[in-house]
């Protein structure tokens, strides 16, 4: 298991309030464009986990993806703001800020920093398919509970990836959900919800391939 990547000191980053006790979901991405599927996605986690808050963290980038046409980092995050308008929704670009664009790096940030909160890693069943090629991927899943949202065409991919194998045993019923973020990681659930056929990939007229929440 590699280690995660350094980040800068930790009075140089400045991330939304997170208190002790909170239940707050992390969903990342690039959000190039962001649409009604990440809501949905953001909506499911909110309700289905009992969480307080759920924070969309912009990224400079995906690591496995070309930043090639990537619009401005600014413009990304607006066009978020104008989706994620529901008050439990924080839009946030503090990973810019920590000099790594790695999931591994950003959860130890938040752990090390507000170490009484209560984190989820939220993701699209799309990412849990791939998520073996994440840096790191054993030692997130180890680190935080993870909700994976389900996304069209991507449900069986996603439950027979590497990643959902390797953690087989720890994923929990769906009925038991809203207990995800107090349990011990690595834990983790499939939720089951209304799906939405929007994807970025889509929505740029991009060439098919693999999915772009």
């Amino acid at each position: 298991m590699s280690a995660p990547p350094r980040y800068r000191s930790t009075f140089s980053v400045h991330t939304p309030h997170a208190w002790p006790g909170a239940r707050i979901g992390i969903m990342g991405g690039s959000f190039n464009p962001p649409h009604e599927g990440h809501l949905v996605v953001a909506r499911s986690a909110l309700r289905r986990l009992r969480l307080d808050k759920l924070w969309w963290v912009v990224t400079p980038g995906n690591p496995l993806k070309t930043r090639h046409g990537l619009p401005d980092f600014t413009k990304r995050i607006e066009a978020v703001e104008a989706l994620a308008t529901d008050p439990r929704m924080i839009v946030t670009a503090f990973e810019s800020e920590l000099g790594t664009p790695y999931t591994a790096a950003t959860i130890g940030f938040l752990k090390a920093s507000h170490p009484r909160t209560q984190f989820v890693w939220v993701m699209g069943a799309d990412n849990l398919a791939t998520f073996h090629r994440w840096q790191n991927w054993r030692g997130i899943a180890a680190s935080v509970p993870m909700a994976v949202i389900d996304r069209p065409g991507w449900r069986f991919p996603a439950l027979a990836s590497p990643a959902a194998r390797a953690f087989a045993a720890r994923r929990i019923p769906e009925a038991r959900a809203a207990r995800l973020p107090g349990l011990v990681p690595p834990a983790w659930v499939f939720l089951t919800t209304r799906l939405s056929n929007q994807s970025s990939t889509a929505l740029r007229g991009d060439a098919p391939g693999q999915s772009d929440l």
